[in-house]
């Protein structure tokens, strides 16, 4: 009697280390295991731009998820040789093996010249079908001077990812120190999650071209947003570069045809445009979108209370922004 109770004892041990080593095995390739807790999502920030101290904006989104939302965020930053923070260094993103297994990737870089093994990244994670991110110069995120990259990501990639590329701006008229463009909500997406609590405002960013004239959004996009330009250097042709155009779009398509399934973008981005409350929540709004989240988005929108200070530099080239800072992560 002894003996069998011994004998089912150890059978039974087996079964359980047997059933324990086939789970394991079955979730090996699942990023959670059935009935697990999920992981909050991880949404890395790309930044590296000269001119809209993307290094202060972005940091405050990352916080903002974190804080009230719980998610994981992490930024990367342009930095030189000695680990400092510098926009102008258009060659060096540290860090960007991050979005390997980010949820999202939200970019803000301009014209940046990237080595391979860092490009590798961001093309790897853009044709994954995961979701993307884009502010205002990532319409021109890159811009090699010659070779294979000069003709794919200069101007096909951003097409591709975001929408549409670079084309031309109705003209900066003092900088910062006033309200260039009027953004409204477009009639037909007032409903749209992206802009749950969003309400028209001024924004510094002078308006970009993306639509209009002989120029199109690429791929299924819908226009949330648009913007009127107060003022415009292509004032004596509205008919080529209209005065009107989206400011804030979504981009969707098909799993498995190499580009995000979820897009959002907006051409905002200055850094006095991220005071406002409704631009805020319309970066929020719009990365819970691109989660494929949007039942997290409340009717008046997302939280978008600044989490700790946000005193950004003004746009500008050269050496306006901030000096000697070291990376930070919320």
């Amino acid at each position: 009697m002894k003996e069998s109770r011994r004998w089912l004892a150890a059978f039974a041990g087996a079964l359980g280390l047997a059933g324990f080593w086939l789970c394991q095995a079955a979730s090996a390739g699942e990023p959670q295991a059935r009935g697990a807790a999920k992981a909050a999502p991880k949404v890395v920030f790309v930044t590296g731009d000269e001119e809209y101290r993307s290094e202060e904006s972005m940091p405050m989104l990352a916080r903002l998820l974190k804080e009230h939302l719980g998610f994981r965020t992490q930024v990367c930053y342009a930095l030189d040789q000695d680990g400092v923070i510098n926009p102008n260094r258009l060659d060096n993103i540290e860090g960007l093996e991050a979005v390997d297994d980010a949820d999202c990737v939200v970019m803000f870089t301009r014209f940046r010249k990237l080595p391979d093994k860092q490009l590798e990244h961001l093309v790897r994670y853009s044709e994954s079908g995961r979701p993307m991110v884009g502010f205002r110069t990532a319409t021109h995120a890159f811009r090699y001077d010659r070779g294979p990259h000069a003709a794919l990501m200069n101007e096909a990639w951003p097409i591709k990812v975001f929408g549409q590329k670079w084309i031309t701006h109705h003209g900066h008229f003092g900088d910062g120190e006033e309200r260039l463009t009027e953004v409204t909500l477009v009639p037909e997406a007032k409903a749209h999650p992206v802009l749950r609590g969003v309400k028209p405002f001024e924004a510094y960013s002078w308006l970009y071209h993306v639509d209009g004239g002989k120029d199109h959004l690429s791929g299924n996009c819908t226009r949330l947003l648009e913007g009127k330009a107060r003022k415009s250097g292509h004032s004596k042709e509205f008919d080529r570069y209209p005065r009107t155009n989206p400011v804030a779009w979504t981009k969707t398509a098909p799993a498995g045809t190499g580009v995000p399934e979820r897009v959002f973008f907006t051409t905002l981005g200055h850094p006095y445009d991220f005071r406002e409350e409704s631009m805020r929540k319309l970066a929020m709004n719009g990365i819970l979108w691109a989660l494929g989240m949007e039942d997290r988005i409340p009717p008046d929108g997302a939280d978008a209370s600044l989490a700790g200070d946000y005193t950004p530099n003004n746009s500008g080239f050269g050496s306006k922004f901030k000096a000697g800072r070291k990376p930070e992560q919320p």
